[in-house]
């Protein structure tokens, strides 16, 4: 049987590498045998996972680890259970679905649904004394659902959702970074998480053609990372916009956040690096590009939409910047 415990806590590990942590430290300060994990038939118990969330959030000096993790993620990495989301007709559907199968990554919460004449809500309800035993797993992994379910919904939709609510248990005094990872800026505190959105989402079809594209990205990444051809932080971002390309292209705010650092920092290390942020917003567009026209299934103006461009003749001049050809002509050669 297939152990998602230990692929998400594979994928948490991923993420760490992206904010520079030592894994193996991690892994060895939580407790957690780093080779074992591989195996389905390895456990993590909860004072590990507890242990490795805790550990995470220091060694990144993040306290909003799990949030950052949930913006980062996407559902390819939940294997399986991102299969079955994504397979759903509607709105309503996947979040049911998405529903039942959040035990398979964590039993801390378990998601329960409220519908009103407007709108719903989505709330993470735990046991108190397992929530008080393991703080951090409580803590970081309700950030990163509420986080999470936002981020894939946009992916469903293929538009970005912004909550009419969000509840958390407990606000710092400056609630910014908040503001920005749940686009709301009506955030209570109450006794459990909790997301409010118009019901008017839930009958809209999935836009199936989407996550087409994701996966022929995620097929093809191999092939189009630059690797270590990049600076540090250069790859560092390179590759969250390609993890992130479904929902456009990030700003610079978005990027600066998911790193827990400011957009004044960011630009200076890039300074440092020798490139800007649009530079590599830019190489990200054109390899998306190419990898999508290599494709048939994909229309042209779908592929400008989903790179960020306001119509398609402003993807043909930047694609014709790129390669001195047109997308159509590029298409047709690769195509044949």
């Amino acid at each position: 049987m297939e152990n998602y415990r230990n692929h998400f806590v594979q994928s948490i590990l991923a993420y760490g590498v992206q904010r520079d942590i030592n894994i193996e430290q991690l892994c060895d300060t939580s407790g957690i045998d780093l080779k074992s994990l591989q195996k389905d038939t390895y456990i993590i118990s909860d004072s590990q996972l507890n242990s490795l969330w805790k550990n995470a959030a220091h060694m990144t000096a993040d306290p909003l680890f799990g949030c950052h993790f949930g913006e980062y993620s996407q559902l390819a990495a939940l294997g399986v259970i991102g299969q079955i989301i994504q397979s759903s007709n509607t709105v309503g559907d996947a979040l049911a679905k998405a529903s039942s199968l959040v035990g398979l990554l964590t039993d801390m919460f378990t998601i329960k649904t409220k519908h009103s004449h407007n709108s719903f809500t989505l709330e993470l309800v735990s046991d108190s004394k397992r929530a008080k035993q393991y703080p951090y797993i409580y803590r970081h992994m309700g950030g990163y659902l509420m986080v999470f379910t936002i981020q894939e919904m946009d992916g469903l939709l293929l538009k970005k959702i912004m909550p009419e609510l969000v509840q958390l248990t407990e606000l710092p005094e400056n609630t910014s970074e908040y503001e920005r990872l749940f686009r709301c800026n009506i955030i209570s505190k109450g006794n459990t998480y909790l997301l409010k959105f118009s019901n008017s989402i839930l009958e809209t079809p999935i836009l199936s053609a989407n996550y087409a594209l994701q996966q022929l990205l995620l097929q093809k990444l191999s092939t189009q990372l630059p690797g270590n051809t990049l600076s540090p932080w250069q790859n560092k971002i390179y590759q969250h916009l390609l993890s992130n390309s479904y929902l456009h292209i990030l700003s610079l705010e978005d990027v600066a956040g998911n790193f827990n650092t400011s957009v004044r920092s960011l630009q200076r290390k890039l300074k440092e690096e020798g490139v800007t942020y649009l530079e590599i917003v830019d190489r990200v567009r054109k390899n998306l590009a190419l990898t999508y026209l290599e494709n048939d299934d994909h229309q042209i103006k779908d592929i400008a939409y989903t790179l960020g461009y306001n119509g398609q003749s402003a993807f043909n001049k930047a694609f014709k910047r790129w390669t001195g050809e047109s997308p159509a002509t590029y298409k047709i050669k690769n195509n044949r």
